[in-house]
């Protein structure tokens, strides 16, 4: 999150400096050229400003669809889980009650790795690596007594859902690293410099710096940047995801 905070406070700051810089530029144009100085600049400032407005559109559905998406894939997880574990019932009563301990093991190893993914990589991993070694373990209790039920049924139904449930996990990987190129970013940023370059540039005209409107179209802009970076890393900024996770601790909770 501190990070966030930094780029955002840096980008207002430059922002301001480039404003200032290009109001300056624009009264020393006007004092060599007061009847040209703005001639057939409308043209460059249109597409600038209508190129941000587009990437800053751009970026922000598609980090707010990709928060929507996660958050609805924690649900989905507890779901597939869930329908597993319920139908542990099918299989002979010696062979549930290793499944349900592993069950509850499991699903504690994945709120392990998403509580610390943010913090702390090394115990993250741990976590995972243990879900994903817990993920083997359960199929082969799971084989072993579907094999011993000897019901197609149950096999059927068991193992359906215990695939759901694994390939559920990597869906769940597979969104949490997806972002949109780097250069997309780096596109936004420039776009947003330029575009204070040029605000500063127009303000020329004015004998009187417009304080006002500088800290608020700066102020603007480094907001919206910053909540299209928490929304794309939801487990790091101010707008988090992890009020979802609850809906795996309650699974948890109700594995008796």
């Amino acid at each position: 999150m501190l990070i966030f905070f930094l780029v955002v406070i840096s980008l207002f700051t430059i922002m301001l400096v480039l404003m200032e810089i290009g109001r300056r530029v624009g009264m020393r144009r006007k004092k060599l050229d007061a009847t040209g100085a703005n001639a057939g600049l409308s043209t460059i400032d249109g597409a600038v400003f209508g190129l941000m407005g587009l990437l800053v559109a751009f970026t922000f559905s598609g980090a707010a669809g990709r928060f929507d998406t996660r958050r609805q894939l924690i649900g989905q997880e507890a779901n597939d889980i869930g329908t597993a574990y319920l139908r542990i019932d099918l299989l002979p009563v010696p062979e549930q009650a290793i499944l349900r301990d592993d069950f509850r093991n499991y699903v504690d190893a994945r709120l392990a790795y998403f509580k610390n993914l943010p913090s702390d990589g090394m115990a993250a991993k741990t976590a995972l690596d243990q879900s994903i070694a817990l993920q083997g373990k359960i199929w082969f209790e799971s084989v072993a007594a579907c094999d011993k039920a000897n019901s197609s049924a149950t096999t059927v139904l068991l193992l359906s859902s215990l695939n759901e449930m694994i390939d559920i996990a990597t869906t769940r990987a597979v969104a949490l690293e997806m972002h949109p190129p780097i250069v997309v970013f780096w596109g936004l940023g420039v776009l947003v410099l330029a575009s204070s370059l040029l605000a500063g540039y127009g303000m020329a005209e004015a004998k009187a710096r417009g304080l006002l409107h500088m800290l608020v179209y700066s102020a603007i802009l480094a907001i919206a940047v910053y909540v299209i970076l928490d929304m794309e890393y939801p487990r790091v900024g101010l707008i988090r995801i992890d009020a979802a996770d609850h809906i795996l601790m309650d699974l948890r909770s109700s594995m008796k």
